[in-house]
């Protein structure tokens, strides 16, 4: 007799999981591209480049949404 509630020795998570981890994690990894750059090419001057919509805005919206699909790819059954 078998009994159901046993889990067959294997990985932790199907095939789909390690698919949505893998997007969720290049998700973050370009989210973190956006936010980068900015710099001044004089250090003692200041640049308004680090305050335009692509890194206050996009790239945590990105981020923020590569955490998000990680969270579901742990968490899906």
């Amino acid at each position: 007799m078998k009994d159901s509630n046993k889990r067959a020795p294997g990985f932790a998570m199907q095939k789909s999981n390690y698919q949505w981890l893998i997007a969720g994690i290049g998700l973050l990894i370009l989210g973190y591209i956006l936010m980068s750059g900015g710099a001044a090419e004089d250090p003692t001057a200041f640049s308004e480049e680090i305050f335009n919509f692509r890194r206050i805005t996009l790239a945590p919206i990105v981020v923020l949404g590569g955490y998000g699909t990680v969270f579901y790819a742990i968490l899906k059954r």
